[in-house]
């Protein structure tokens, strides 16, 4: 089944009492058993639901995947996995990350004797000097939430396994329809699913894929013990959503390119941040890792005044300026007083995320009123 058949089919069964071609929304908290132990596979629904189990089954077909497992958050994803550690482990991260997932790290786990180190991953060698004899997991997002920063996939995998690491990918900026790392080696991808594979702003859940049987086994038992699981009706949005998710992401990447060119030539930008430019760092592994380079851009102003920033995220019609990402309709967000205030502003600024920068998600409404809007705004 080729990708574009895939994303409207995957976990899809006509119901089997009705003929429905829908997936039900199962809302239910329990099932009735024949006799103690004898079922229909369901028990309790935080262990099994059946409009779950056909979402789960979506995700695993979307990543090219065995299996796939949802949980209530993306964040509540990223923490099941961490729950696979011990305290005395090392966590070797990416230095542009997702601010949730930084704050997650370092306020939370960090507690309970889980270290984590942050190098620049753009360079497999500055990676490989971070690794320790305690490193067991390296966690990589490609492309990086904000400064679209570009990590070889297939290399870290390398490099992970050869040191006995679990390689974990956040696939969130890029979808399953423009990468899929199971395919170049990673252990488990990470989808916050709120974003492309939802795709309408309008539910909250995560998602993990593997291919492992016996990681698989250890994940299910994480989710199902802490029960940060999503409830039906959720599971049928994400459901419904993935089933435009190529016909969107096809509009996305549209749309976020020609925004991109735009941007570059605007006298009043100094530096667009897209992977789809040839002198972005490492193009050449997007270009061969990703299918296409998305609609996520992030850009700075020539005037490095705050309060130019500030104007133009306020001026803007079209875009809204609101957290998350990956929706119908474009955003516009300040990841310094944003998404990424959990990271202290000193350690931001070394790593390159300036109180000045913008980060676009480009959504899929017509292109000149998206550019037409962006000149008002920044004039």
């Amino acid at each position: 089944m080729r990708r574009d058949t895939r994303c409207i089919h995957a976990g899809s069964h006509p119901d089997p009492s009705t003929g429905a071609i829908m997936t039900p929304i199962y809302q239910t908290s329990t099932y009735v058993q024949e006799a103690p132990g004898v079922h229909q596979g369901f028990e309790y629904a935080r262990s099994q639901n059946p409009t779950r189990q056909a979402l789960e089954e979506a995700y695993a077909l979307l990543e090219q995947g065995r299996y796939g497992l949802a949980f209530s958050s993306g964040v509540a994803a990223t923490d099941a996995v961490l729950r696979l550690l011990a305290p005395g482990d090392e966590v070797v991260c990416g230095n542009d990350m997702y601010g949730g997932t930084y704050r997650l790290f370092t306020k939370v786990h960090e507690r309970f004797g889980i270290h984590f180190r942050f190098a620049d991953m753009r360079s497999i060698d500055t990676l490989a000097a971070a690794l320790t004899d305690k490193t067991r997991l390296i966690w990589v997002e490609t492309p990086t939430n904000p400064l679209m920063s570009i990590t070889d996939i297939a290399a870290v995998a390398k490099l992970g396994h050869s040191h006995g690491a679990l390689v974990v990918v956040d696939n969130t900026f890029a979808s399953p329809y423009l990468q899929n790392p199971l395919t170049l080696g990673a252990d488990i991808v990470m989808h916050s699913a709120t974003k492309y594979l939802g795709g309408h702003s309008d539910v909250i859940q995560g998602a993990l894929m593997m291919n492992d049987a016996g990681l698989r086994d250890r994940l299910y038992f994480i989710q199902k013990s802490c029960g940060a699981v999503p409830g039906p009706m959720d599971c049928f949005l994400v459901l419904r959503g993935i089933k435009t998710l190529h016909v969107r992401m096809q509009r996305h990447c549209e749309n976020g390119k020609a925004v991109a060119h735009w941007l570059r030539r605007h006298p009043r930008i100094a530096h667009v941040y897209w992977p789809g430019f040839e002198d972005h760092p490492n193009h050449n592994i997007a270009q061969t890792q990703m299918r296409d380079f998305g609609g996520m851009i992030s850009f700075e102003l020539q005037d490095p005044d705050t309060d130019a920033a500030t104007r133009v995220l306020s001026s803007t019609h079209v875009f809204a300026l609101a957290e998350s990402l990956g929706g119908v309709e474009s955003l516009i967000n300040h990841p310094a007083t944003m998404t990424h205030a959990s990271i202290p502003r000193e350690e931001r600024i070394r790593n390159g995320l300036h109180d000045g920068l913008i980060r676009l998600s480009v959504g899929i409404e017509d292109i000149q009123d998206l550019i037409e809007d962006l000149a008002q705004a920044i004039g």
